[in-house]
């Protein structure tokens, strides 16, 4: 089972034979499914019996000469798969020939070599006859006695001198077919706006309409550059979910609708299908005084309109606390490398925890006010009763020794406080005084000492 899900093409109409283990042969039917290039399948009879299994190149008849392909679905389940296409069974189907041997795979590879080259020429010679036309794709056949030129056109083209001009530059049967851009796109294959290959590339065999209907329905903005596929028209995935909101918007009250209440009336402003809330406001324009309410509300309040009653506001008792702003999800951080990392503690500064380092018997320190710059510079200080100078905070407890020098050089500084600050060393010692003069500078005292 690997091994056939290995060779199968991938990413190209992907396809599963879950029958093939039925015992009894109930699975057999002589006609496999045979893949082309990109999406081209077609339905050939296994008339001489080989042994194909899924994956096999096989040579298989075509008109002229014959193609080569790949076996891409084999037994009863390719009788659905010729219903779902719309095929009679008793339709005229070619056969198959062989398993593609060395030389005709070697012929097919040389064959589709050429394709890109046999585009581009081909471009450039319906631009020169002046065709309003566009060539998509060229596909050649398996042995490279035709090719097929796919080409899109809004309008009906005369195309026979073309004919004329590309089978005499390439020397090979010519056939033209017209496509629409989504089979174009197909054709060609890519990646999604999802990230994921192309549905018409991969798993889509029929096309169906889609309109804008489809995008109003699922309140999706009417932007055509996010709704446009690479084919330029409308993505076919806008039908996938399409029928699930048609039907859950039954059990929603209409947007016409509009609700009274005793002191205002609000207006239809927006739906989440999903939740099954409506939110009204009370302008018909504009996002005015939201209110967010369930569908069971609405249609309570719808009720009492018709009985001409007017409930006093639109959320139920007690709604308004479980309708309080949430915080926002933030998608984005999910996906962040850092959001396994531990969180950093931020460390305390050193002088945090000295209150914390204390014994228990300490004393407790009055918290005493920072003095302001002001006060630090000494503007605001006054003298003490004995004419000294008060001293700063962070003066350390001066001896006698040095008192007695700060107060001769407070002397030659200020001559009338001179005596005062003199005795300042003796007056402490004595009676165990906290203040004690100032110190001049040290550029001062430096300039005296040299003197």
């Amino acid at each position: 089972m690997e091994d056939k899900e290995r060779k199968c093409p991938r990413g190209k109409l992907h396809c599963f034979n879950w029958l093939e283990d039925i015992p009894g042969g109930l699975a057999d039917f002589d006609i496999v499914e045979v893949q082309f290039k990109n999406t081209r399948k077609g339905f050939y009879r296994n008339s001489v019996n080989l042994p194909l299994e899924i994956g096999d190149m096989v040579a298989v008849e075509a008109s002229p000469g014959h193609d080569i392909g790949r076996v891409t679905l084999v037994g009863k389940l390719v009788a659905l798969q010729m219903r779902r296409a719309n095929i009679k069974p008793d339709a005229e189907i070619r056969r198959v020939f062989r398993k593609a041997k060395p030389a005709d795979l070697e012929k097919y590879e040389e064959a589709k070599a050429r394709e890109n080259d046999t585009m581009i020429r081909s471009r450039k010679i319906a631009e020169s006859l002046n065709l309003n036309m566009k060539i998509g794709d060229v596909e050649y056949q398996g042995d490279g006695n035709k090719a097929i030129f796919y080409y899109i056109a809004d309008e009906r083209v005369d195309f026979r001198q073309l004919i004329k001009v590309l089978a005499d530059t390439f020397k090979v049967r010519i056939e033209m077919k017209q496509i629409g851009a989504r089979q174009e796109a197909g054709r060609i294959g890519g990646i999604g706006s999802c990230g994921r290959p192309l549905c018409c590339a991969s798993w889509m065999t029929n096309f169906v309409s889609v309109g804008t209907s489809a995008a109003r329905y699922q309140d999706i903005s009417l932007n055509p550059q996010k709704l446009a596929g690479q084919c330029a028209k409308l993505k076919c995935c806008l039908n996938f979910e399409v029928d699930t909101y048609v039907e859950s918007a039954r059990y929603l009250p209409g947007k016409e609708i509009r609700l009274e209440t005793a002191d205002n009336t609000y207006y239809h402003f927006k739906t989440d299908i999903f939740k099954k809330e409506v939110t009204y406001s009370t302008d018909k324009q504009l996002a005015a005084n939201l209110v967010t309410i369930d569908a069971a509300r609405a249609f309570e309040v719808i009720d009492m309109n018709k009985r001409g009653e007017k409930p006093l506001q639109l959320q139920r008792d007690g709604d308004e606390k479980s309708n309080a702003k949430q915080r926002p999800i933030d998608l984005a951080s999910q996906d962040e490398l850092t959001r396994f990392d531990k969180t950093k503690k931020k460390k305390r500064k050193k002088g945090s925890n000295n209150n914390s380092q204390k014994p228990d018997n300490a004393p407790k320190s009055e918290n005493k006010e920072r003095p302001s710059n002001q006060q630090q510079k000494g503007e605001n200080r006054q003298p003490d009763n004995q004419g000294n100078q008060p001293r700063r905070n962070n003066d350390r407890k001066p001896k006698g020794n040095n008192q007695g020098k700060g107060g001769q050089n407070n002397a030659g500084k200020n001559p009338q406080q001179g005596g005062n600050a003199g005795n300042g060393g003796a007056k402490h010692n004595q009676q165990g005084e906290q203040s004690r003069p100032n110190r001049p500078p040290k550029a001062f005292r430096d300039n005296q000492e040299n003197d």
